[in-house]
């Protein structure tokens, strides 16, 4: 576990209680899903609260948000854990994933903006950049705006998935780009794709969208399922 907390996160953990769970729960989130706490790890609240210096009631305050967005589960007899990514549970988070993205696709060509699309460019040559740094060896493991698909989901402009995407399953998708082998990788084919579902966005070309979308969406779930039938055969 990290020692040092930067000094801005130290002073919000010492502002009110209901301000503690909220950055809390921020940190432990990327604690969780940088791999600071291993999958399958226990979360001592003692230990937790005399790291972070906080309360235990802003820590099971923020214990319990983490519970809400799948990263954390309690196990009779054991208590609260760090969730454990199966590949059988990722090929089923995958599967809502695209179909949820394919829709949030074709809405975005609806009814993305013009500044949208401008920055969505920007960010794609960003992304660009840090392959060609790295000489092709991974992606960017983004977060919130720097997520090509996360933009897109805020693109269509519909709150329920917005929610699910953005909220319930993005923390545990997130979880599993930082942690998943570099053999699972492909990071040129990635932002080619993008590019491409961008172009049909821009183009305003709502069934191209939805179906680049979960096409590509769905060649990370086939390399899931090789995984598994990899681990099966060895």
């Amino acid at each position: 576990m990290n020692s040092e907390l930067n000094p801005e996160l130290r002073d919000k953990l010492t502002g009110k209680d209901s301000t503690k769970s909220v950055t809390l729960t921020e940190v432990l989130i990327e604690a969780i899903v940088s791999g600071e706490f291993p999958s399958g790890s226990k979360i001592s609240e003692p230990e937790l609260a005399k790291h972070y210096q906080v309360s235990r009631g802003p820590l099971r305050e923020a214990i319990m948000r983490l519970e809400g967005l799948g990263l954390i589960e309690r196990v009779a007899h054991v208590g609260a854990r760090v969730i454990t990514l199966s590949p059988e549970k990722l090929v089923e988070l995958y599967a809502v994933r695209e179909a949820l993205e394919g829709m949030a696709a074709r809405l975005a060509a609806r009814h993305i903006l013009q500044e949208e699309i401008l920055g969505l460019e920007m960010l794609l040559s960003q992304h660009s950049a840090h392959i060609d740094e790295v000489a092709g060896a991974s992606y960017f493991h983004q977060e919130g705006d720097f997520d090509f698909h996360y933009r897109i989901i805020k693109a269509s402009r519909n709150q329920k998935l917005i929610s699910l995407l953005c909220d319930e399953l993005y923390h545990l998708l997130r979880m599993y780009r930082y942690q998943s082998p570099r053999a699972q990788s492909r990071p040129k084919e990635a932002l080619d794709e993008h590019k491409f579902i961008l172009q049909a966005i821009r183009n305003r070309d709502e069934e191209l969208a939805e179906m680049l979308m979960r096409r590509h969406i769905s060649g990370s779930r086939k390399l899931i399922e090789q995984q598994i039938s990899l681990a099966e055969n060895n």
